[in-house]
This record gives C-alpha cells, structure tokens and sequence, in this order.
C-alpha cells in the first residue's frame, strides 16, 4: 500500500503543480485584462484546490504509514531536528505543506467572496502565488532529501 500512494503522491504533484500555474495564469490574465471572472476560471481554481485537498490527503496517509519518516524519528524528535534530512522528513515538509494548502485554500474563498471581478483576480493570485512558492520550497526534488 505504501509503494502504491508514493507512486500517486509523486504523480498528483505534477497535477497540483500544474493546476496552481493555470489558476495563476488565469488571474493574472484576469487583472491585466480586466476580464470579467468567468466558470472557466472558477473551474481552474476548483482543480487546483481540489488537487491540494487530495495531495495533503494523501500526504498524512503516507506522514503516518511512512518508514522513512519513521527512521526520521527514530530517535526522537530531538535529533531529527539535528539533522537537516531527518528534519525535512520529519517537520518541514508536511509543516510547509499544510501551511501552503490552509493559504491556497483561503485565496479561494476570499475571492469566491469578493464583491467585483478584479479583487477575485487579486486575492486568488496573491494567496495561490504564496500556497505554490511554498509547496516549490518543500518538493523534495533532491533524492537525497528523501532517501527512499
């Protein structure tokens, strides 16, 4: 079960990665345009968050059944903070995660509340821009930082 939802975590981050940088281009051709928001843009939003949800969902499932993560804390949490890859397994990543999908699912209700269509272009862009630049920050696209 484990080898199975790591295969479909790494998966659905090119899917979370990609529906971030549609969502966001849509928002900022939104404002530059002064576009009015439109159910396509909606729906792009809608897939970014959803996939969020999804990714962080999975994400716990693998935090709590993980054997590296595990290892990561295998001597307390202590000395998992001592060392900069048992940390990154342990703390930052999920911690920086779940930060990024409160953010980005904040951006989609605050703009889905806004009163005209320039301050959801704004909000969604501010708050989705943030949620990716956070989720780019902890990808471990280093085999090291996630030695499997």
């Amino acid at each position: 079960m484990y080898a199975n939802l790591l295969i479909v975590h790494n998966l659905l981050r090119w899917v979370v990665l990609l529906g971030g940088l549609y969502a966001i281009t849509k928002s900022v051709l939104g404002m530059l345009h002064k576009r009015e928001f439109t159910a396509t843009q909606n729906r792009a939003h809608a897939i970014f968050v959803g996939s969020c949800h999804a990714q962080l969902l999975i994400g716990l499932i693998l935090y709590f059944i993980s054997p590296v993560v595990d290892q990561a804390l295998a001597g307390g949490m202590g000395a998992a903070m001592k060392d900069p890859v048992s940390r990154f397994v342990a703390v930052e990543h999920i911690a920086t995660m779940i930060i990024a999908i409160v953010l980005i699912q904040v951006g989609r209700s605050v703009s889905k509340k806004a009163s005209d269509a320039a301050a959801k272009h704004r909000k969604s862009l501010i708050f989705f821009s943030i949620g990716l630049l956070l989720i780019l920050s902890r990808i471990p696209w280093n085999k090291a930082m996630w030695p499997l």
